[in-house]
């Protein structure tokens, strides 16, 4: 009876390790799910100290998640509430700043057929009053020339994740710490917007700036491998 229990236990044992192998490979498997959070109430404090909070109101479009490499552009809308203001979207003072690398970089405006120099200044967008403008932007170091279209698109992501698993020291343990979700990513998107009076009429006491920065920013989580399991993807 002993040997019996013994062999039980044998296949037991291997039994165990064989799914827990299989387990293993199919978490491997798994794409790695990331996670972009618009900071929306930072940007409406800043809206309000700038007494803008009933003139302009700023959002994003962003999917549940992405894998790493998925997201390239931001679809942003910019409002502008009022009936007497013109706002401008200054777009070549416009920058997509990095938090963990420090870096700043130049928006550009997509366009549907992008075939222009990415040097050539941007021409200002109008929002008149009661109207809403909404844009792809992107950051102009995402491009890549098709030679034979010579056409621009988008090829990196706006987020080079894998660029930081890439890069030195700082970079490797940043890159493992996201992973392991102990810590995220920022950045933010510093949106120059002009204004000018249509005509006269504001709210005495209002002081209105000519010329507003408003700082967008973006926290990038690491979701759970289980977020990507089929049950989860619509959560």
């Amino acid at each position: 009876m002993r040997g019996s229990s013994d062999q039980n236990l044998v296949v037991l044992t291997l039994y165990i390790i064989g799914v827990s192998y299989v387990f293993n490979l199919m978490v491997e498997s798994i794409d790695d799910k990331i996670k972009f959070e618009f900071q929306k109430a930072v940007v409406d404090d800043q809206l309000k100290e700038q007494n803008l909070q009933d003139q302009i109101g700023i959002s994003f479009k962003l999917n549940a998640s992405y894998s790493f490499d998925d997201l390239k552009e931001l679809l942003v809308s910019i409002e502008n509430k009022s009936d007497n203001l013109a706002v401008y979207v200054d777009w070549d003072n416009s920058s997509l700043v990095a938090e963990y690398s420090k870096q700043s970089r130049r928006v550009i405006r997509k366009s549907p057929d992008l075939t222009r120099d990415l040097a050539v200044p941007q021409s200002p967008s109008l929002i008149a009053p009661g109207k809403t403008l909404s844009e792809v932007v992107t950051a102009e170091d995402v491009f890549e020339r098709d030679k034979e279209a010579g056409t621009y698109s988008a090829k990196k992501p706006l987020v080079n994740i894998n660029g930081l698993k890439a890069g030195g020291p700082p970079q490797k343990k940043l890159y493992n710490g996201f992973i392991n979700r102990r810590n995220e990513l920022q950045f933010s998107l510093q949106l120059v917007l002009r204004l000018s009076e249509l005509r006269v009429g504001l709210t005495p006491g209002v002081n209105i700036p000519p010329v507003c920065i408003i700082n967008c920013p973006f926290i990038v989580k690491k979701l759970p491998w289980t977020y990507a399991l089929p049950w989860n993807k619509k959560k």
